[in-house]
């Protein structure tokens, strides 16, 4: 089998896996688009170790041996990227990448320019505490 084809096939999948990146609001599938580019890298490897095998006469397998140690970190990255999902959605109710970004600003950041927004915020609080008292 020629080396354009594996060659091709991955960089298909890495351009769909970075389209599903760049486009896609969902966290999960975000990182479902980032396990695609990996993937893709995982075949380019194993494509060129098979091809640099038929070259050499003794070879050591590195290409595969990298994929193995690939496979292995995106599957933790994976892991702790799903449990920090699941963690953000338990905690704001969603998992959308836009809003999350939003709720982390704050509704009043932009109103809080001027040189006298922190004795006005004090001022706030202090009215807060003796409507309290």
């Amino acid at each position: 089998m020629h080396l354009a084809y594996p060659a091709v096939l991955s960089a298909l999948l890495f351009c769909t896996g970075l389209y599903g990146v760049l486009a896609r609001r969902n966290a999960i599938l975000v990182l479902m688009s980032v396990e695609l580019m990996l993937n893709a890298v995982n075949l380019n490897l194993v494509a060129f170790d098979v091809w640099l095998t038929r070259a050499a006469i003794e070879t050591l397998h590195s290409g595969q041996a990298l994929t193995l140690f690939t496979i292995a970190i995106a599957a933790a990255e994976i892991g702790i990227g799903l449990a920090i999902v699941l963690a953000v959605h338990r905690n704001r109710g969603t998992s959308d990448i836009d809003r999350l970004r939003d709720a982390a600003e704050g509704p009043d950041d932009d109103l809080d320019d001027g040189p006298d927004s922190d004795a006005a915020a004090r001022a706030q609080a202090a009215g807060k505490a003796e409507a309290t008292a």
